[in-house]
């Protein structure tokens, strides 16, 4: 059975860096927060075990510095992530939890969607990490996921990327490609209007719900928000797609997303898969670079 609604909840909260005992204990009260409100699922800033804290570039490559930050990085597998998949399954709602992923080499940032059972369905690792500044420290991620969520009234498509992911319209365009309906998008950067200009489009363009979860301010500037990827109605009359878009203070907002009208609209509407022409997109899969966007620090996959 298709589910008819979805409601997100987006945690947009501050965290207390690199304690995580105190992220666990905060993000816990934001989940339930959550679940007293109806949502089936809760969505987490960007990496929020240790906060969205990175070594500055200039430390590297201090041996001790790197240990230190490493030593923060947990698995899919360990009691970080387990504490909420125990949650998950005693809520009944899903969660979508933000890490530091220990991985061989260098760390990965990561989230892990986890069923109302508690059972982990996708675990997704940033693909376009920011190797300009930060998180040159880490691994980037090896492709993105798409996976079917049960909820109590039928399942969803969900598919993941994460905040400078989202600047690239490939992106978002492989995770509908794959039959994601809502992409949730974990977020740690000031959302102005450039940025939530850009994630509309990606909704727009791919006729596709995205939700984003963004650190409060001091942090960053809030602003988390979720479009639902409907643009005009059965009779073209354009539609604002904004479901919620916060301040820039804490707190818990819930953006339903009706599955039945997205659905219909998918089926009906010219965006999306229907009128592609990838026969003639190859220099988008080139990885040559020219001037003027010759860059020193990028990594391709080999």
């Amino acid at each position: 059975m298709m589910v008819k609604t979805f409601k997100v909840a987006l945690l947009q909260m501050a965290a207390s860096g690199q304690d995580q005992t105190a992220n666990l204990a905060k993000a816990e009260a934001f989940c339930r927060r959550a679940q007293a409100m109806g949502a089936n699922l809760a969505l987490f800033p960007e990496m929020w075990n240790n906060g969205y804290d990175l070594p500055a570039p200039e430390h590297h490559g201090d041996p001790e510095v790197m240990a230190r930050w490493t030593a923060g990085a947990v698995t899919v597998d360990g009691p970080f992530v387990g504490h909420f998949a125990a949650l998950a399954r005693e809520l009944g709602m899903a969660i979508a939890v933000t890490y530091l992923e220990k991985w061989a080499g260098a760390p990965r940032n990561t989230v892990t969607v986890i069923d109302r059972h508690g059972r982990p369905v996708l675990t997704y690792a940033k693909v376009h990490t920011c190797e300009f500044g930060h998180e040159a420290a880490l691994a980037p991620g090896d492709g993105f996921r798409v996976a079917d969520l049960e909820t109590e009234t039928g399942t969803v498509k969900v598919g993941a990327m994460i905040c400078f992911d989202r600047e690239f319209p490939e992106s978002a365009r492989i995770l509908m490609l794959q039959g994601a309906e809502v992409i949730l998008v974990p977020n740690a950067c000031g959302m102005e209007i450039n940025r939530l200009t850009q994630l509309r489009s990606r909704a727009y363009e791919n006729m596709v719900g995205v939700a984003l979860a963004n650190y409060a301010a001091p942090q960053e500037n809030g602003h988390s928000v979720a479009y639902d990827g409907i643009a005009f109605s059965a009779d073209e009359r354009s539609l604002d797609m904004t479901l919620v878009e916060a301040g820039r203070g804490e707190g818990v907002y819930l953006a339903t997303f009706d599955l039945d009208a997205l659905r219909a609209y998918r089926a009906r509407e010219v965006w999306g898969n229907a009128f592609r022409r990838p026969e003639l997109y190859g220099p988008l899969t080139g990885a040559a670079v020219d001037p003027p966007f010759v860059r020193s620090r990028v990594r391709r996959s080999k």
